[in-house]
């Protein structure tokens, strides 16, 4: 069977049975939890002599702190987190920096309610609303974040283009995502069998090419188009996916508790980004900062 069609067969079962993305984030919180105290939904940035690889924390916090400062905040700001998932990078913000007011996305109600308690007392605010169409007028906000939330609908170009029809003149969305690094065609067979269980682990719809993302942003508008891989940055927190993943599960069988299915689907999710991060040929991690 050819790579083309391997792939387009397991597309069309993955589409049939994806959770949508609200169910998998109201139902799979709980995992993310166990992997951040700080609610950080993501992989980290390790720093030599700035961040602690064995303090998963210190380096999600440190992806935290890149994204921020490629955004080039000074004075009083107003952001866009487009989905923040519990709020963890925007809380981190509000407490940093001085003078910004960040607005938050996400399409589960049950973060949005429990984020805005976690966010209590900060000039920051989640909705529940898509980041694909959002409530916001034309130019409402002095930049724009995305980390790890554009891929659950497949980098599309609706995405950005929100993104930029939100955007002032002249600021800048900084995205932080994995991303493939050729058409999913020219994969592999063992690359397409982790992409597709990754994918379906995680509630992904896709994961752009990064070069056709370039072309995409080049396409809506927006200039200045930096692409960093960091994926040996980012790689120290990927390999603490098997020990969380352990704990979390002997954490489950001492209290005598059931894995949901969801949770099951996470932890599938989370292994197969460890193997795909392992085929640097296929997949990368990047940051990507452009300016309206």
């Amino acid at each position: 069977m050819s790579t083309s069609i391997y792939f387009e067969s397991n597309q069309i079962a993955k589409e049939t049975n994806t959770i949508e993305t609200a169910d998998f984030y109201n139902e799979a919180t709980e995992d993310y939890e166990f992997w951040s105290k700080d609610f950080n939904m993501h992989f980290g940035y390790y720093s030599p002599l700035q961040t602690n690889p064995f303090k998963r924390d210190s380096m999600l916090n440190e992806m935290n702190r890149q994204v921020y400062n490629r955004l080039d905040i000074n004075g009083n700001k107003r952001l866009c987190d487009l989905g923040c998932g519990m709020g963890g990078t925007m809380r981190y913000g509000l407490k940093k920096y001085a003078g910004l007011n960040i607005t938050g996305v996400t399409l589960s109600e049950f973060q949005a309610a429990e984020g805005n308690k976690i966010l209590k007392g900060l000039n920051g605010t989640i909705k529940k609303e898509d980041y694909n169409n959002t409530s916001f007028e034309n130019e409402s906000f002095d930049g724009a974040l995305a980390i790890e939330s554009f891929c659950h609908s497949g980098h599309s170009k609706v995405s950005f283009s929100e993104a930029f029809r939100i955007l002032k003149p002249g600021a800048k969305l900084v995205v932080a995502d994995a991303f493939l690094k050729k058409e999913m065609q020219q994969l592999c067979i063992g690359g397409v069998y982790c992409y597709k269980n990754l994918c379906d682990g995680w509630s992904l719809e896709k994961l752009g090419d990064v070069h056709n993302v370039k072309k995409m942003l080049e396409d809506i508008g927006f200039k200045n188009i930096n692409i960093e891989d960091i994926s040996m940055h980012v790689a120290p927190s990927v390999l603490h996916v098997p020990f969380a993943i352990g704990g979390f599960i002997i954490k489950k069988l001492l209290k005598k508790e059931h894995l949901k299915p969801q949770s099951i689907k996470n932890l599938k999710g989370s292994l197969f980004a460890l193997l795909s991060g392992a085929q640097m040929n296929n997949f990368g991690y990047y940051i990507i900062t452009c300016t309206k």
